[in-house]
Order: C-alpha cells, then sequence, then structure tokens
C-alpha cells in the first residue's frame, strides 16, 4: 500500500541526468507520520528514486512505500512526485533564496520573506508591485521578479504533463523557451518535433512522451522519426551514409518493429527530401541511404575539388611556371620538402601529410615566405581556434579558424561562397584530419576555381570528430598530389615524444628507459588504484618536477567516457584534487555535477551566437545565482551562459582523446588500461601522444599498450567520396 510523504527538499545528494534517479534528503512536515529510525540525527529522511530535477528549499509531495536498505537503512522509494508550493516561513524562504527565481538570492528572500511571511507567493503573484516596499527593490527589480514568476507558472505547466514522463525541469524549460504558449500542443501533438527542434532532447526522450500518449509502436510517424535518429546517430559516429541493410536492422531493433516498415519509412521519407537513396561502389556495390544534407555536401566536394582540377587558369600562374624553391638563407631543405612546396605551387589540389618532426611546420614557413616575395595573396585556416593560433606563431602570418575565414554569422550563415570567394591565391587548411564533410563544402564554396588548395595534416591521426573521413577520402581518390613526410629531423630525433609517435605509428611498442626526459610509463594493473594514482601524478609528480601548472597545463586525454579511468569519473576525481570546495568558491550543481568556480570547462557543441565552438577550452569565471548566469573565461574571451545553457559545457579536467584533436598541451597525461578494450587503437594512442610538446605521461598497464599498438584497423567509415572523386563508373 503506498503512503505519502510531505516536505522540503535540504539538499541532493545524487542526481542521474540520463534517467533521473535520485538521493534526496527531505526534511518531513509531518515528523509524527515518519517510521522509526527512518530520520538522521538532522531530523532528515532519505528519498531515493526517479524524479525531476530539484533545488534546496522546494515542496514535494512524495507518493511512494518506505523500504529497508542493507547498507544505508530506512528509505523512501518514490514512485510518484508532485512538486508544490512552500506553506511555511522557512519553506518560503528557502524555496524563495534557492535560485529558483530569475533575481532572486538567498539575502533578498530573507528580506522579502520577513516583510511579507506566508503572503509572500501571493504578493509576487498579484501585487509584485509591492516588492519595492523591500529594501533593496527597485523598479528593474520588481519586473525580473514578475517576469520570471510568470515564467515558472508556465513551466509548471509543462511540468504537469511532463513529471510522469521522467522529463527535468532543465528540459521543460527548454522545451517552453523553443514553443512558449504552444509548448503543451507542440508535446502532444508532434512530440518527435522536441528531439528535431531542442539540443539535449533526444530521440528516446521524444519516443518516451509519445508512447505513454498511446502512440501506437507502428505508427509511420514514429517509424520514420526513429529512421532520421538512426542515422543522425549513425553520423555521430562519422557515417556519411548508412547501407540500407545495416540501417533495416539497427532501427527495427530500436523501434521493435519488423525490418520491412523501416524499408517502407525510407521510401516516404526520400519523397519529402528527408533522406536520399543511392547505390554506391565502394570495395563491392550497396545502397546507401543519406540524409539529404549529407548526400548534397559529398556530391558538392566532389564537383568542387573536380571543377578546380579542369578550370585551366591559375592565380599562381607566375609560380606555376617556375616552381623552383628559392634559396632560403641558413634554413636547408631536404629534396622531399622541396618537392612539397613545389607540389603546391603546381597543382591545384594537393595534400602534405606526416608525423610529427617531419618538417610539415618549415614547408609552410617557406611556402608563406615564397608566396609573401612573390606578392601572391594567401589565406591560412585551421578547423579549430588553438590550431589557428599554433599557424599564426609558425608562419609569422595572420591564420584564422575557417568559420571565421569564411565570415560565419549566426544570422546570415558563410558570409564567403560562391557569390562572394575569397580574394586569395592560395588557401592553405592545416589540421586537415580534422575536416569533416558539411565543413569542407562550405570552404570549398568559397574557394575560387583559380585558387590553389594545399590541406596539411596527419592521416595517421584519428579522422574528425564530424562525419566524414575528407583527408584520408582525397588521398585514396588519387585526384590530389600528395607529399607524404617520413624522415625525422635530427633536432627532433631527441625527442623521446617524437620517436614513441613513430614507434607507435609503425606498430612497435613505445620505449620508457631510465634516462627518459619526456616520456614515462607508470604502472598499476588496478584500475580504481590507477586513477588514484593518475590523480597523483597530475596534482603533485609533475608539478614537482617539472613545474607545471596542474590545472593550465597538464592534460588528461582518456580512450572512454565510462569506467574508473574514464572521463567522467577521472573528471570528479579531479575537480575534488584540483578545485575542491571552499567558501570562496561559489558552485552550482546541475544535471548530476556541481560547477565550481576555477572549473577547467569545454564547450561540446558549436554555438554561433556565442561565437565559441565544439572543443573550445575555458575557465568557469562567474556564477551569478540571483541573475542564473554564469561567465566562461576562454583564454582571455569571456562568454556568458544563461543557466539553462549550461548543459553545453562540461567539466575537461580529463577530456576524450577525439576531443583533443588539433590542440597541443604542455603536457598530456594518457590512462591506458584492459577497462579501455574496446576504443584501444593504434591512431587513437598515436593522437593522444602527439598532442603533446613537453611531457607524455602513460598511466595503466604494458599489455593496453601493447593491444592499441598491434591495432592498426581503422574503423571505416561510410563514405563514398573517395569513389565519387576516382571517376569510377557509377553502377547501373
Amino acid at each position: 500500500m503506498n503512503e505519502t510523504l510531505k516536505g522540503l527538499v535540504e539538499r541532493i545528494t545524487y542526481y542521474a541526468g540520463e534517467t533521473g534517479f535520485s538521493v534526496i534528503r527531505l526534511k518531513p512536515v509531518q515528523r509524527h507520520l515518519v517510521p522509526p529510525g527512518a530520520t538522521n540525527r538532522e531530523g532528515l529522511v532519505t528519498v531515493v528514486g526517479e524524479l525531476p530535477e530539484l533545488n534546496p528549499g522546494e515542496s514535494l509531495k512524495l507518493t511512494g512505500r518506505w523500504m529497508s536498505h542493507p547498507k544505508h537503512g530506512r528509505q523512501f522509494r518514490s514512485e510518484n512526485c508532485e512538486q508544490t508550493l512552500p506553506a511555511t516561513i522557512e519553506g518560503l524562504r528557502r524555496y524563495l533564496g534557492s535560485g529558483m527565481i530569475r533575481g532572486i538570492g538567498p539575502v533578498m528572500a530573507e528580506r522579502i520573506v520577513r516583510k511579507f511571511g506566508v503572503k509572500t507567493l501571493d504578493v509576487i503573484e498579484s501585487n509584485p508591485e509591492r516588492l519595492r516596499e523591500v529594501l533593496g527593490i527597485g523598479a528593474r527589480r520588481v519586473q525580473q521578479v514578475a517576469a520570471a514568476w510568470e515564467e515558472q507558472k508556465s513551466i509548471k505547466e509543462i511540468m504537469i504533463l511532463l513529471q510522469s514522463h521522467r522529463v527535468s525541469t532543465r528540459l521543460a524549460v527548454k522545451i517552453f523557451k523553443q514553443y512558449g504558449e504552444a509548448a503543451v500542443d507542440v508535446v502532444e501533438s508532434e512530440p518527435y518535433r522536441l528531439a528535431r527542434d531542442i539540443w539535449g532532447i533526444g530521440f528516446k526522450t521524444a519516443d518516451k512522451i509519445a508512447r505513454d500518449m498511446g502512440l501506437p509502436a507502428d505508427a509511420p510517424t514514429r517509424i520514420e522519426a526513429g529512421v532520421v535518429y538512426t542515422l543522425n546517430k549513425q553520423a555521430d559516429e562519422g557515417h556519411v551514409y548508412v547501407p540500407q541493410a545495416e540501417l533495416a536492422t539497427r532501427a527495427a531493433e530500436l523501434l521493435e518493429v519488423k525490418e520491412e516498415k523501416i524499408k517502407y519509412a525510407v521510401t516516404r521519407l526520400e519523397a519529402l527530401d528527408q533522406v536520399k537513396a543511392e547505390t554506391v561502389a565502394q570495395e563491392t556495390e550497396e545502397d546507401a541511404v543519406y540524409l539529404t544534407p549529407f548526400y548534397y555536401c559529398e556530391v558538392g566536394v566532389t564537383n568542387r575539388l573536380r571543377r578546380m582540377m579542369n578550370t585551366r587558369g591559375s592565380r599562381l600562374h607566375r609560380l606555376r611556371a617556375d616552381p623552383r624553391v628559392p634559396h632560403t638563407g641558413d634554413l636547408e631543405l631536404s629534396p622531399q620538402q622541396r618537392q612539397a612546396i613545389e607540389a603546391g605551387l603546381t597543382n591545384k589540389v594537393s595534400v602534405l601529410t606526416g608525423g610529427p618532426g617531419t618538417g610539415k611546420t618549415t614547408i609552410l614557413r617557406v611556402l608563406t615566405e615564397v608566396l609573401t616575395k612573390s606578392r601572391c595573396t594567401f589565406a591560412l585556416a585551421s578547423p579549430t581556434g588553438r590550431a589557428a593560433k599554433r599557424l599564426c606563431e609558425a608562419t609569422g602570418h595572420p591564420a584564422k579558424t575557417i568559420h571565421r575565414l569564411l565570415e560565419y554569422s549566426p544570422a546570415g550563415g558563410f558570409e564567403r561562397n560562391e557569390e562572394n570567394p575569397l580574394d586569395a591565391d592560395m588557401v592553405i587548411v592545416d589540421e586537415a584530419s580534422m575536416l569533416d564533410l558539411v565543413l569542407t563544402n562550405n570552404l570549398l564554396q568559397a574557394v575560387d576555381p583559380r585558387s590553389h588548395l594545399l590541406l596539411v595534416g596527419d592521416v595517421d591521426q584519428l579522422p574528425s570528430v564530424g562525419a566524414g573521413d575528407v583527408l584520408r577520402d582525397i588521398i585514396a581518390s588519387g585526384l590530389a598530389a600528395v607529399t607524404r613526410l617520413d624522415v625525422i629531423f635530427r633536432q627532433a630525433q631527441d625527442s623521446l615524444i617524437v620517436a614513441n609517435a613513430h614507434r607507435i605509428n609503425q606498430g612497435w611498442l613505445p620505449q620508457t628507459p631510465r634516462s627518459a626526459q619526456d616520456f614515462f610509463l607508470f604502472v598499476q594493473p588496478d584500475p580504481e588504484k590507477a586513477a588514484a594514482l593518475l590523480v597523483d601524478v597530475v596534482k603533485n609528480r609533475v608539478p614537482r618536477k617539472f613545474d607545471l601548472d596542474p590545472s593550465r597545463d597538464i592534460q588528461v586525454l582518456s580512450p572512454m567516457y565510462r569506467g574508473s579511468m574514464g572521463v567522467t569519473n577521472l573528471n570528479e576525481m579531479l575537480q575534488e584534487a584540483l578545485n575542491p570546495p571552499a567558501a570562496n568558491r561559489p558552485e552550482h550543481r546541475m544535471g548530476g555535477r556541481t560547477l565550481r568556480i576555477g572549473d577547467r570547462l569545454m564547450q561540446t557543441r558549436n554555438n554561433y551566437e556565442k561565437g565559441v565552438y565544439n572543443g573550445d577550452i575555458g575557465r568557469l569565471a562567474v556564477l551569478d545565482r540571483v541573475e542564473q548566469t554564469a561567465v566562461v573565461d576562454f583564454e582571455g574571451r569571456t562568454v556568458g551562459y544563461d543557466w539553462m545553457d549550461l548543459d553545453q559545457i562540461v567539466h575537461a579536467f580529463a577530456i576524450s582523446v577525439h576531443k583533443a584533436q588539433g590542440s597541443e598541451y604542455p603536457a598530456v597525461v594518457i590512462p591506458m588500461t584492459m577497462q579501455h578494450y574496446l576504443m584501444l587503437q593504434r591512431n587513437l594512442l598515436y593522437t593522444a601522444v602527439t598532442r603533446a610538446r613537453r611531457l607524455v605521461i602513460l598511466v595503466g598497464t604494458k599489455k593496453a599498450i601493447a593491444v592499441a599498438v598491434r591495432n592498426s584497423k581503422v574503423n571505416r567509415r561510410h563514405s563514398a567520396l573517395d569513389w565519387r572523386l576516382s571517376g569510377k563508373k557509377a553502377p547501373p
């Protein structure tokens, strides 16, 4: 038999953002109804269950049952949660001071409740102008509080609808901000729009809402949404298309319907121009299904590269006629380096690839010098801000991110395009292994067909985070002139980082002799102990020996997110070690994590309005609980976030190797244990090692390192760009 428990949320002990499972401490309103032994010394009871995202001070009416946990004692297991308005002075004070209402913090909440007592909420609801009777509240603050209260009321209506579907308060706010007063209608009539329109709401959340509202499992709208979700999910894994047979299997498993229904859905989606189906010829012919934008991007990249190659005119016609590299002073170029420079000047499309220490930077420096002396114009760009900064430092010439080069704006998109191309005789893109298909298509739209394009990158690194494998596909197609550098220069041979990177790439184990100065291995087979050792290495050992700042100069790069040596757990441990709670460090808890002033953070998606991009790393500088805003300092450039936008940023004391592409750090610490077995790959370890300038430290086991080094298999991405570029005959 279910029982009822009413009380105030005192604190949130645990919250899992994905499932909503929570552990909270509740101060019961009716203590005489609480079973003996269920309260702790503070008079609080423990509540567990799937709950909405809560704040301390909220009033709850819970339905469920009391149970005994063998380790944690008496607990209340909640089966239904209703958020109610507080009715006591203490509850009102905690509720208003919890940050629930923008414009009211703990101090102001104390003054308001002292003035109006139990009538506080009636005043805010019906006569907010009376708030001016409270010391320190002006007309602007009254308007702010009144508007925030109205917004809260609207959100509460949505929450009533969504609570049974375990949708968090944070996502309910996003739904309201997206659709306004139409939010409830959209949720009830078009639930799959949520997944399309709102970042942070995926298909599974929308599907749960739709199914709970009675939508049949085989409803066409559900199956179509599931197919699009499956294609998007595969795009997140880097695939440009999905073979139709694989798509049918994956989508049918997701939706729990027969595969025939998936095929009908693909036909309907193609008629709606949401997908494109085409037979492509890779090793064998296969029926490919594309999301429509990816199809047009792949065809667009093909057509534009071919147009460049077939356009006779060249903006470098003078250098093209005599591409010999002049004398470069004290700098001695190898024949391979001269060949690379001449290839860039002679060919409309060329690729320069090679590992660390093989002279790519020297080539770029000399090439830009040749272009400058010849009064030729050129543009330097990289996919990320950090890579662009390094390119600028290496060449002595301005370099931009590709987005900035193409003059991207949220309102107008890319200002540089076919109608307004770049005025550059040569376009040079560094870190080209990071180029995904969509960005490449936008870049090529802005390149004059008479210009020269040079792509510079290490093809042996991990491919782009986005869909496609552009650099590898262009090389494989045979369309471009490719120079592969394979000689390590004398000045780089003394670096064990460079030497070991090449050893790993050739399938040999890295060397860690006792005399090593920049490459070390700490062996610890137990994952829990290895995690503790890694934290000690970052916090104490490296700073002590190498005089490096652990929170700025050392980056932990993990192969996976899960496990004790994964990104998630290491971030929690490193935050506790490097930026622990303190009276002078404000913090805010959301989505099961705590953000604290001084935390190292990373942006996880491109936000063009704010001008921050996926992978940008900064430091939390400001947390304003009253205004519900935060400010992150991205290496001198401050960016403001609304409370509801904070799910765009994650902790970055530890990040994945994929997220580190295009970046360099003074020191990297790499966990390598058998916990990471599924991700132990040669190109992943190679990429991680090559992120370091001064120091590499591996923590884990030699066995895990050996597994990674031996595993040279590159996960093939479904892409037909190389086939299209090669000009092979299309299947009938």
